[in-house]
């Protein structure tokens, strides 16, 4: 589909994501209005321009679209109870403000493309996964069940929404990559837990394309997986890293690391790392989507 963008308000625009997807609009010759908490020490490219969220709901007035990314970090630091208030009340609240504001506009934009996050679904084993997956339960699980909620509500405006449900975003600077490669690089690396459970990756130019294509394309409504067709389980995907790398694995039994990870990191070791599902972009596929990097080896060799 040609590009038809002409006006995009992004939410959450300096993150690791939101960064790459402001210049890749700018690059389609779309007006770009970051919405930030710090619009006046906010640096934007050329092209784009730093807005606070006081300017709703005019600022979203006739949009061709909102992509909402604003949220505190995953996986920036344990999880405590404070952070994981911080960590549900500014996905809820950013998008409950977004909504509430296309409430007050003469004409609401025409999409809401929202983030969400694999951790929606109950994991399976090593049974893939798709968006007609059903929803599990525990803290991440809530988070986006209850974010995807606030989201929807504004199709009652008659606005098109998308939920794009990432998965482990592969990027060159920042995110889980450098992480995972650092042991590795030093000669530690070694799979987590079992190694059986599921990794689910995208390169973050892909998912900057899904997000793209979410906000243009009429018919991508309802969720989405943005995850790559190679969903791996931790032992694989780490045995990729570490051939891209050129360094040996080491051989560490499985409850060892277990233990380790629980240990630094607590409750968020078995949400984001000892837990795991296969998870496949079927929807985001039917509708002929195509990834660039669809295998792991390929993203690596890009990114390494």
């Amino acid at each position: 589909m040609e590009p038809n963008l002409k006006r995009v308000v992004v939410a959450g625009g300096t993150g690791l994501v939101g960064r790459q997807l402001v210049r890749a609009l700018i690059d389609l010759g779309v007006r770009v209005q970051v919405l930030t908490r710090k619009p006046l020490t906010l640096h934007v490219p050329a092209g784009a321009s730093a807005h606070g969220w006081d300017e709703l709901p005019s600022l979203l007035e006739g949009a061709d679209a909102v992509i909402n990314l604003a949220g505190e970090g995953i996986a920036d630091r344990r999880w405590s109870p404070a952070r994981k208030q911080a960590i549900r009340q500014s996905r809820l609240d950013a998008t409950r403000q977004l909504v509430s504001a296309m409430k007050a506009c003469a004409q609401a934009p025409s999409a809401l493309v929202n983030a969400s996050a694999i951790g929606y679904y109950i994991p399976k084993g090593a049974v893939p996964i798709t968006e007609t997956g059903a929803p599990g339960s525990g803290f991440l699980a809530e988070v986006c069940q209850a974010w995807e909620a606030e989201a929807q509500a504004a199709t009652a405006l008659g606005v098109r929404v998308a939920c794009i449900r990432i998965g482990v975003v592969l990027a060159e600077e920042g995110g889980a990559l450098p992480k995972m490669a650092i042991p590795i690089r030093w000669f530690q690396g070694c799979k987590l837990g079992a190694g059986t459970q599921g990794l689910s990756w995208i390169h973050e130019a892909d998912l900057v394309a899904m997000l793209i294509e979410a906000a243009r394309n009429p018919t991508w409504e309802g969720a989405f997986n943005g995850t790559a067709p190679e969903p791996l389980s931790n032992l694989a995907f780490t045995q990729r890293l570490a051939q891209r790398l050129h360094r040996p694995l080491l051989p560490v039994p499985g409850f060892l690391t277990t233990l380790a990870t629980k240990l630094l990191l607590g409750e968020m070791a078995e949400a984001l790392l000892l837990q795991g599902a296969f998870v496949l972009p079927a929807r985001a596929q039917a509708l002929g989507f195509t990834f660039r990097f669809p295998t792991a080896e390929a993203a690596l060799k890009d990114l390494l």
